[in-house]
């Protein structure tokens, strides 16, 4: 059942793929804001999965998140969402990334709970 507080972690080793070059979103081999904006949305998501219907998932309709440190290739990132708010199908996360050295990254994700087929079938139409 999904209620507020329902928190999840995941942590990944930063590689290439992961940098802002490889993202386009920058000139350094360093965390692209969009590879940890990512990193949030997919750990805010498997934290609800379980505690929906067959046939429903969640998709991303709203961050806002600060990116306020950089790291490079090889060091460790976690990432932690604490759903916060609950209305109908709309879903508010808390989201955090850091580091060894502390906060990288924080804000609020929202995502809505839908179902596939009707989804899918909506853009087809």
């Amino acid at each position: 059942m999904l209620k507020i507080g329902l928190k999840n972690a995941a942590t990944r080793i930063v590689g290439e793929a992961d940098t802002a070059v490889a993202h386009g979103s920058g000139s350094l081999p360093v965390f692209a804001t969009p590879a940890m904006i990512a990193f949030m949305e997919n750990t805010a998501m498997e934290s609800v999965q379980p505690f929906l219907a067959e046939g429903e998932c969640t998709v991303g309709t709203r961050i806002d998140v600060k990116h306020m440190a950089a790291i490079p290739v090889g060091r460790e990132v976690r990432c932690e969402s604490e759903l916060v708010e609950i209305d109908r199908r709309r879903l508010v996360f808390a989201v955090r990334a850091y580091d060894a050295r502390g906060t990288i990254g924080e804000g609020m994700h929202e995502r809505f709970i839908v179902n596939n087929e009707k989804f899918m079938a909506k853009l087809q139409g």
